[in-house]
């Protein structure tokens, strides 16, 4: 066990050099702190939105989720990096470009429009989203490094979420955001080995994917259908859905951001092949790993199946191994967690009140109040909370809210305070419709109906200020 934790605690450390390092390359402005004064490599950029993207939700959520639905969870991650690759390839092109056209640092202030047309009422909707779904987003983070740290070490969940907290803060406050690039670049490093070694013991352990699809048969024949049983509107609707969820992308103000801060237009090529080229491996590993733990640990009413992971590395590896692994999975929550602590400290101190972060001391206080906030949910929560659960679904929210209005703005499009508020409104307010009260979501993941909703009120606005003379980019 002694192993474990110094081998734990050695990779925190490093992750703590890189983040409070990064502060010699900083200049001491709140753009900076905010955006990096836009001159972020892109290969750096993009190992650090992988990295932000994948983080607990792979190493908790999506083993976990894995782990029950059996082979037929890979419809979650083809439909998700498909829904992701199309908006990196028609979308993040142009959000680079009118982002610095529009001189911004935050992504609600980008969306209230052009210099000299802006929505306060857009700035101010938009805010408040980002704060208090990022908020609870980081919140789902934390929880996820705590369930390791729970399974490993037997501590309480709020020891690990603590943990986190306390490293966000130190290395946030050293350099904003980048310091949380360079640490996510580093965390993509360690969370690929550290999948891989595990991935490659469950082999060694099972046998060949043939073998692993015999034991799961062996154990019941739904984990190895392609397509899960039981959906409302059939196999296309349920793909497609997850699709939806990559294309929410656009809509997550702490994935947004990085892209606003590479060098150029001309590096999203190599952005691009860097992104997918980490992602995809990483997914599909994550996927193997979650088939392999249905046979390692049989027993599902045993334990939480969102620790497959820390006890499956617990009974295979040495134990320098066990500390590596867990080194990865608080690597990927940490990754997650300080995008959205920045990203949500920033849409509370320049959006929603920007007199009080005029200066870059009271912008860093915003950082710290918004880990205060992520780490009294995260352990108010209860410890069996599920890491999957609440990522999807904060997912969902700012993809159906934020998103919509952030595709039409980087094709140029300036949408008046109302139209644009009431496309966020609407968008969330049909997420949450559909997942608790129609209870659907299991069938068509909730960010569908959410985004659906949104473009309706578009065209709504759309018809109604043709009917009334006006244009829908005017300005209200």
């Amino acid at each position: 066990m002694t192993v474990i934790i110094v081998t734990f605690l050695s990779f925190l450390f490093i992750f703590i050099l890189i983040g409070v390092s990064s502060a010699m390359k900083a200049e001491k402005t709140t753009k900076d702190y905010l955006i990096a004064s836009r001159n972020i490599p892109s290969w750096l950029a993009s190992l650090s939105a992988a990295a932000t993207n994948t983080s607990g939700y792979m190493f908790i959520g999506l083993i976990g989720y894995t782990y029950k639905a059996g082979l037929s969870s890979i419809w979650v991650t083809i439909g998700w990096i498909c829904g992701d690759y199309f908006i990196w390839r028609s979308v993040y092109k142009k959000l680079r470009t009118e982002s610095e056209e529009a001189e911004v640092s935050t992504v609600p202030s980008f969306l209230a429009g052009r210099p000299g047309q802006e929505s306060r009422l857009i700035t101010i909707v938009a805010g408040i989203l980002t704060l208090v779904i990022l908020a609870a987003y980081a919140s789902a983070q934390l929880t996820a490094g705590s369930k390791a740290l729970h399974v490993l070490f037997k501590w309480n969940y709020s020891v690990g979420a603590i943990i986190g907290a306390i490293i966000v803060v130190l290395y946030c406050l050293a350099g904003g955001i980048r310091a949380s690039i360079w640490t996510d670049a580093a965390q993509a490093i360690v969370m690929i080995i550290s999948m891989s070694f595990l991935l490659g013991s469950a082999m060694l352990t099972v046998g060949s994917p043939v073998a692993l699809f015999a034991e799961l048969k062996a154990i019941d024949a739904n984990l190895v259908a392609l397509f899960p049983e039981n959906l409302q509107f059939g196999i296309v609707l349920f793909i497609l859905g997850w699709f939806f969820a990559g294309i929410g992308v656009i809509g997550q103000p702490h994935m947004a951001i990085r892209i606003m801060t590479i060098k150029s237009v001309e590096a999203m090529k190599t952005a691009r092949r860097a992104y997918f080229g980490w992602y995809i491996p990483f997914s599909i590993t994550a996927v193997g790993v979650g088939l392999y733990s249905r046979v390692i640990l049989p027993n599902v009413k045993a334990f939480d199946p969102e620790l497959a992971l820390p006890l499956m590395a617990k009974e295979l590896m040495p134990e320098i191994f066990v500390g590596l692994i867990l080194a990865g999975l608080f690597a990927a929550t940490m990754s997650t967690a300080d995008s959205q602590v920045l990203s949500s400290s920033a849409a509370l101190t320049q959006d929603i009140f920007p007199d009080f972060g005029k200066n870059r001391l009271r912008t860093k206080a915003g950082t710290v109040i918004i880990v205060f906030i992520a780490l009294c949910i995260a352990v108010f929560l209860p410890g069996n909370k599920s890491v999957f659960t609440l990522v999807v679904l904060a997912w969902s929210l700012l993809g159906a809210s934020i998103g919509p209005v952030m595709i039409l703005r980087s094709l140029g499009v300036n949408l008046s305070g109302l139209a644009g508020s009431s496309m966020m409104i609407s968008g969330a307010a049909a997420t949450i419709l559909w997942r608790f009260f129609l209870g659907y979501h299991t069938s068509i993941y909730d960010i569908l109906p959410g985004i659906a909703a949104a473009v309706l009120v578009f065209f709504v606005f759309k018809i109604y200020e043709a009917i009334k003379g006006t244009s829908i980019n005017e300005q209200a």
